[in-house]
Parts: C-alpha cells; sequence; structure tokens
C-alpha cells in the first residue's frame, strides 16, 4: 500500500506523550536525548512530568510535539517501518519542519533548534492580548473568505488554516476576529470558537517572525529529502531544497492548506494516511476531507505494533 505520513501541529501536545514509547523503544528515547542536549535543558522532562502550561507555551510545543514525532519515527524504523520508503510526507504548521526531518531532509538537531526560535519569534511577533485566532465550524472556505473581507476595517483578519471542508481558522488583530466571528454567525456557522493560542499564527502579523526565521534557514544546511514533502503553502510536493527553504519562510505568515494538501496526497496514489506523534487530530481532518483511503493514527507503543501489519510497508 501506498503510504503518506502525516506530522501534527500545536495543539496536540499532552503530558506524558512519548513516554511509554521511549521507554519500549532505545531509538526513541535517543531521540529524546539528542534534543535535550541541542536544547540545553530537559525537554522529555518538561513532556513527561511537566506542567500543562508550561508544555503549552508556544516555544516549548513546537520542540516538544517535534521531538516526541521523530521518536515515534525512529521506533517504527527499528521495528522496519521506513518512511524513506513511502508515497510522501507532510506536516501542519510546524509538523512540516519534523516531516522534513522524518523524510532526511533536515537534521534532528536543527530541527530542534529552528522550532525552539520559531516559537519564541512567533511569541515575540505580537503583544500578549492583541491577536486572536478562531475556528469557524459549517461554512465553506469562499464563505468566510468573504466574511473576512468585510472586517476589514476592524484591524488584520485572515485565513490562517484551510482544514477540512467544513472547519477554517481565522487569525489576526482581536476586534477583527470577534466581528468576523459575529458575522460567521450570522451566515450559519455551527460555531465560531475563539482559540486558546497565545498568538495570531500564520497571518501577516507574524511578518516579524518571518523575517527572523529567514535568516535563520539561510544557515541551516537543508538536503533533498527521501521522498516528497507537500508543503503548506503550496499544498504541492517538492523535493527541492531552495523551494523547501522558501515555502518554511513563506509558512510564517502563510495560511496552512491542509484540507488541499490531504486530497493532493490522493491524487498522488495516497491510500493509508498515517498519522505520526501525538494525538488524532489530522487523522480525523482526512476522514472528513476524503473517502477511500485507511487512516492510521501511531503515537503509542500499541499503535506501532500494530502499524507493522498493514500490508507491503
Amino acid at each position: 500500500m501506498l503510504i503518506a505520513f502525516m506530522f501534527p501541529g500545536q495543539g496536540s501536545q499532552i503530558i506524558g506523550m512519548g513516554k511509554d514509547v521511549a521507554e519500549e523503544f532505545r531509538a526513541a528515547k535517543d531521540v529524546y536525548e539528542e534534543v535535550d542536549s541541542v536544547l540545553g535543558f530537559a525537554l522529555s522532562k518538561l513532556i513527561w512530568e511537566g506542567e500543562k502550561e508550561e508544555l503549552t507555551l508556544t516555544i516549548n510545543a513546537q520542540p516538544a510535539i517535534m521531538a516526541t514525532s521523530l521518536a515515534v519515527v525512529a521506533a517504527l524504523k527499528s521495528e522496519g517501518v521506513d518512511i524513506a520508503g513511502s508515497l510522501c510526507v507532510a506536516g501542519h504548521s510546524l509538523g512540516e519542519y519534523s516531516a522534513l526531518c522524518a523524510a532526511g531532509s533536515l537534521s534532528i538537531a536543527d530541527t530542534a533548534l529552528l522550532l525552539r526560535k520559531r516559537g519564541q519569534y512567533m511569541q515575540e511577533a505580537v503583544p500578549l492580548g492583541q491577536g486572536s485566532m478562531a475556528a469557524i465550524l459549517g461554512l465553506d472556505l469562499q464563505t468566510v473568505r468573504s466574511i473576512i473581507k468585510n472586517c476589514s476595517q476592524y484591524g488584520t483578519c485572515e485565513i490562517a488554516n484551510d482544514n477540512e471542508p467544513n472547519q477554517v481558522v481565522i487569525s489576526g488583530e482581536r476586534d477583527a476576529i470577534e466581528k468576523a466571528c459575529g458575522d460567521a454567525k450570522s451566515e450559519g456557522a455551527k460555531r465560531a470558537l475563539p482559540l486558546p493560542v497565545s498568538a495570531p499564527f500564520h497571518c501577516s502579523l507574524m511578518t516579524p517572525a518571518q523575517e527572523k526565521m529567514s535568516t535563520l534557514l539561510t544557515e541551516i544546511p537543508i538536503s533533498r529529502p527521501y521522498v516528497p514533502v507537500v508543503s503548506n503553502v503550496t499544498a504541492s510536493p517538492t523535493t527541492d531544497p531552495n523551494q523547501i527553504r522558501k515555502n518554511l519562510i513563506l509558512q510564517i505568515t502563510g495560511a496552512v492548506r491542509w484540507r488541499e494538501s490531504v486530497m493532493e496526497m490522493q491524487s498522488l496514489g495516497g491510500q493509508v494516511f498515517a498519522e505520526v506523534g501525538p494525538g488524532k487530530v489530522l487523522t480525523n481532518l482526512v476522514k472528513r476531507t476524503i473517502k477511500g483511503v485507511e487512516q492510521a493514527a501511531i503515537g503509542k507503543t500499541q499503535e506501532i505494533y500494530g502499524f507493522k501489519d498493514i500490508e507491503n510497508v
């Protein structure tokens, strides 16, 4: 079967994630130890024993989710499941960095450092309380675009994530987001939910973070991945290191085109969509976007062993 591996983004973190995998697989524990060493503190202890509020901080959550995803990748490889033999990879927002690392384009050390800085820069870009994000449920992308166009007089309001046919996330200045949520409900949205985030990600307010990441990314070596990586900003596959670097820079302010990415992976021939890391957010988005494919969430020891049974891995 042709497998598309997916890597989750911020919001999938949970205290204790990956602990059972690290205890069961030496290769997984090595990943956590390498990330701890590179960052200069025990991120793994925070992940397994820390406080939820501290783990949720963007500067911690981004490398923590990546470390857990890559630990699962290492465990899978030790069991004979090698992502280098898959159809393609993709990741949601920070998950794109995990996908690139899993595909051999970035080293674990560089990925950890990039995400630590990415989280810091994104948090610093907008003063706390000025920005906001909200999930609009029950309306399609075009309808939400029309709604936010009418909210521009209240401030920045942009599409942040096109997650699935009936879930669009908007991002921008608080007043504009609140106005858009009210208008969305008037247009028939099932719900318009403010998200518990510390900054307005994936919109033009992140330009200061984008500029800093652009400088940082020029200093980091990016190799040609073993398999194509479907980019958030283009929703198309690439193996070109220069294009990958450009996409990562654009991703800071650009929308995550996840719905289109899932459809693209299916059009490439994807038969199994496997989410690697904590949670099942992406698995559920796939279920609501396309039909006729298998899904697998792989974040725990029993799920790693179970995934081995999929034919022709």
